[in-house]
């Protein structure tokens, strides 16, 4: 009797990651305006939540991108900043501003076409005070002072929308005047949809601003 054989598994193909190119504005309805030096782009969405980026008109550098939902009471929740940090408000009564310039500052801002980049401003201490590291269980980068003065975690949204794993080979980091500086290497994915993101965007239609301001890109 012959031998049984056993069927074969059906060959898997490769999982299709989704295109970075609209990682952000997929699913939403965008308008673009020049005000100023910069392109801003508003993309709302059905769920009410709203979208907005700033580029700088001379060099397309991506300048601000920040988001934000509606609350389970239908009001709109305050901004996260995903690229670029909000301004410092003013107290007027004062005359001082409301979050102290010495304070540690965390941004992610100044991306090279090859890395992410953030930045943790004002903080002048020894290079052996901090530690950065990568949390493989919650794929986020950790930033922490031996001084416990400074904590922070963040993920790379790039990343996550790719399907892909943080990689502590991928990631520098170096302290240069009270600044520490990190970067993390853009996976060949990201490079790619990032230069089709940018035809993509070039391709809309550009809007006249308002003469009395952009109001999409007001700060609330």
């Amino acid at each position: 009797q012959a031998a049984s054989r056993k069927p074969q598994a059906a060959s898997r193909k490769p999982e299709q990651k989704p295109a970075l190119a609209n990682m952000f504005r997929k699913g939403g309805s965008s308008t673009t305006m020049n005000q100023g030096n910069r392109r801003k782009v508003h993309t709302t969405f059905e769920d009410g939540s709203e979208m907005v980026e700033e580029y700088d008109l001379k060099t397309d550098e991506l300048m601000c991108r920040k988001r934000r939902s509606k609350t389970v009471l239908g009001k709109d929740s305050e901004w996260e900043y995903l690229h670029g940090e909000p301004p410092r408000m003013f107290n007027a009564d004062t005359g001082t501003l409301i979050e102290s310039g010495a304070n540690p500052s965390f941004t992610r801002s100044q991306d090279t076409p090859a890395a992410f980049v953030w930045r943790v401003r004002n903080v002048p201490w020894p290079k052996e005070t901090y530690s950065v590291t990568i949390d493989a269980a919650d794929q986020k980068i950790v930033i922490r002072t031996a001084n416990k003065k400074f904590y922070k975690r963040f993920e790379v949204p790039e990343l996550r929308v790719l399907g892909q794993e943080l990689d502590e080979a991928a990631m520098t980091w170096d302290v240069k005047n009270c600044t520490l500086i990190v970067q993390y290497r853009k996976p060949r994915e990201a490079v790619k949809a990032e230069i089709e993101e940018k035809v993509e965007r070039q391709k809309m239609k550009t809007e006249k601003a308002p003469e009395d301001g952009d109001v999409d890109c007001k700060q609330q």
